[in-house]
Order: structure tokens, then sequence, then C-alpha cells
């Protein structure tokens, strides 16, 4: 997978996460984690379009590793949101619970293999 087709897949994922969070009832616990889970997710897409222009491998890995954190932020809270049942959608949170682990395991892999380069 090339660095477009990710961000294009990062983008994908915040769209399913603002869906879900349309979906979100207008409670309190419901208001609270829709504007928590919105705030980590749409950072996991920001702050890789930063770590694509970072200025050095350490800001790279750097960056990388914040993405990192809030997507298991952002894994986290649909789990909360799954289990206390405050998306209509059965099937979207699943698929973003799904792809979001995915996105983790690419992100780990990702800065392994920058540690391993930079100390070459």
């Amino acid at each position: 997978m090339d660095q477009n087709d990710l961000e294009e897949r990062l983008v994908d994922f915040s769209v399913l996460i603002i869906e879900i969070v349309n979906e979100t009832p207008n409670t309190k616990s419901g208001n609270h984690l829709a504007n928590q889970i919105v705030r980590s997710d749409t950072s996991v897409s920001l702050n890789y379009g930063e770590a694509r222009s970072a200025e050095s491998k350490r800001d790279f890995i750097h960056k990388m590793s914040v993405v990192l954190k809030e997507l298991r932020e952002t894994f986290m809270c649909l789990k909360i949101m799954n289990k206390a049942k405050l998306c209509r959608s059965h099937t979207n949170i699943k698929k973003a619970m799904k792809e979001n682990n995915e996105l983790i395991s690419i992100f780990v892999k990702s800065i392994e293999t920058a540690r391993k380069n930079k100390r070459k």
C-alpha cells in the first residue's frame, strides 16, 4: 500500500466515524463520546498528513506514533460506544472496529520499520 492509498483509507475511516457519530443519540454520554471520537479520529488523518512531510526520520517516527496513539483512543471509544449501544448501526460499529484494528497494525509495523531504518 502506498502513502496515497493509506491516506485515502484514513479519510474513508474518518467518514465512517462521522456516520457513526451522526447516529449517536443526543444524550450526555452520547454527546461526550461522539465529540471525543471525532477529535481522536480526525486527528489520525491530520497527523498522518504531517508525518508525510516530516523534517527528519525522528520527526516522522514521532508523528506516526501520535497517529497510533489516536487510533488506539478511537478504538477504545468505539468499544465503549458498542458496549453501551450508543450507535443505531451495529454493522457500522463492527466495520469501524475492524478497520481500526487493521490501521493500528499498519502503523505499528510502519513505526517498527522506520525505527529499524533510522538505526542504519
